[in-house]
Order: C-alpha cells, then structure tokens, then sequence
C-alpha cells in the first residue's frame, strides 16, 4: 500500500461520512434541540471536543472565518450539551442511513464486511500527536451497530486525515481562506462562490487573500493555479496522503480495495438521491 492508494481510498468514501452534515434528520433534531442557524454544523462537528471556544474550533475546522462562528460558539453548550449532541448525532445518522440505503443494505453481509474493514482501518492508526479532532472523536464510544460502526470508522480516518491535512496547509504555509481559495481552484473541492458564503469570507477578505496569493505567484491573475500553485497543492495533498497512510497500510491494497467495492454502490446511491446540495462540491468529487 502506497500513500497515493490510500488517498484515493480515503477520498472515495469521503461523502459516505460527510452525509451527516446535510441529512434532514440531524439538522432537524438539532434545531429540535435548540440549536439554530449554522449552529447545528458547528456544535455538530465540535462536539467531541467538549465546551470549547470559537477560537478552538475556527482553528481546528480551519478554512471558516472566526466571524461566523463567534455568534454560535460557545453559546450552543449553554443550550444542549456536548454530550447531547454526539448522542443525537449518531443516532440520526443511523436513521438517515437506513432511509438513504434501506434496512436490507444495513443488515446486510457486505455492510458487516465493510464495518470490520473500516475499523481495522480506524483502530490502527497510530496515535493522536497533533490531532485535535481525531483525538476527541477517538474518545467517543464505538457504536453497536455494523452501520454505525462503518461510519464512526470513517469519521476517525476522516478527521485523522483533516487533521494531518491542515499541518501540510501550515508547511505549504496557507492561512484558512488561502487554503480555501487554492482548494477551489483546483477544481476538486468547493465551487467558490458556495466556498465563500458557507465558510463566511466577505468578498473583501477573499479578494484581498487572492491578491496576496497572486503576489506569491500561487494564483495568476484570472484567479487560476500558476504552475507554481499547481505544485504547491500537490506538495500540501502528498504530505496530506503521507501523514494519512499508516492506517490504510494496514488493510492492505486489497483490504482497501474491497472496502472500496464494498461502499461505492453506496455512495453512488447517496449522488443519485441528491443527499448534496447543489455547489457544495466541484465535479471532479462527483464523479
């Protein structure tokens, strides 16, 4: 197993975690709760890290502006609790599992293949050193259900991954909005504009980022990746696959391999239901 296989791996279940940010059953028992507006993402993701502030989450989400999540953060705990919040979560993802797949594909042999793959994935990686959000996640209770051990195996993978992801941005030295903005302009993440709103960046403080990347000769001047911002983000997604590779060596190219197999009908079933909102990735995500 190599790290270029293993990022491949990672980025091919990636959806199959991310759901849990855009299924009506999660926002709307969170709203339930108490919580409003964009609250429920940021209480949502952050919750494993216990009554933190904006400061701590803005910088562990990393390309969000501060502005957004002062309001919401830490007003959220005083009105549902850390605690409440991971328990609300992993019981509604596994309701939106089970109306998006359907209960024979949760109580199926292949989804207790791909529950055991993932978590031998998830239980081999190797420490928390300079992890914040898998650490807190690691602290989380593993579920019962094969479903739900699937997916809280791939939201450990998932924030290990982020994690090393946003040291490889501070080597390649990218602030937030600057990894953002030369994300988007790869093609393979956010289209910009919906980069820009939901992540809380004025057109003034993208603006201004993209001027200073263009000074650095990373963007040129139609906003586009110069050759030297081409290898620079291919610099910052080698890093990202190397720091990432530990647990997927220890599946094996074949272990991934299947549990790619296993979970790609899934995936395609998510796409094909528009669990996504339009502009929320560029297409080479969905193809």
């Amino acid at each position: 197993m190599d790290a270029p296989t293993a990022g491949r791996s990672a980025r091919a279940l990636e959806l199959l975690h991310s759901l849990s940010y855009f299924v009506p059953e999660t926002q709307d028992a969170l709203v339930e709760a108490g919580l409003s507006g964009r609250a429920p993402y940021f209480a949502g993701r952050a919750a494993p890290l216990g009554v933190v502030g904006p400061g701590v989450v803005a910088a562990t989400f990393y390309n969000f502006n501060r502005e957004l999540i002062e309001p919401l953060i830490p007003e959220a705990w005083s009105i549902v609790s850390p605690q409440q919040i991971i328990d609300i979560r992993y019981r509604t993802v596994g309701e939106a599992y089970e109306r998006l797949l359907g209960p024979d594909v949760l109580g199926s042999r292949d989804m207790s293949e791909a529950a055991e793959l993932a978590s031998i994935a998830a239980q081999a990686i190797p420490g928390g050193d300079g992890r914040p959000l898998y650490s807190a996640y690691a602290e989380v209770d593993w579920p019962a259900a094969p479903h739900l051990v699937f997916w809280h195996s791939l939201t450990l993978l998932r924030e290990h991954r982020g994690d090393g992801h946003v040291a490889a941005l501070q080597t390649a030295d990218l602030n937030g909005i600057q990894a953002l903005i030369t994300h988007t302009a790869t093609g393979l993440g956010f289209e910009k504009e919906f980069a820009r709103k939901r992540r809380g960046w004025s057109t003034e403080q993208w603006s201004d980022a993209v001027s200073t990347l263009v000074d650095r000769e990373i963007l040129d001047e139609n906003g586009g990746l110069t050759e030297h911002g081409k290898d620079l983000r291919t610099l910052v997604e080698d890093i990202t696959d190397d720091l990432a590779l530990a647990p997927w060596a220890s599946l094996g190219e074949d272990g991934a391999a299947r549990l790619v197999e296993l979970a790609t009908p899934w995936r395609t079933s998510l796409l094909e239901q528009n669990v996504f909102p339009d502009g929320v990735f560029g297409p080479a995500v969905k193809q």
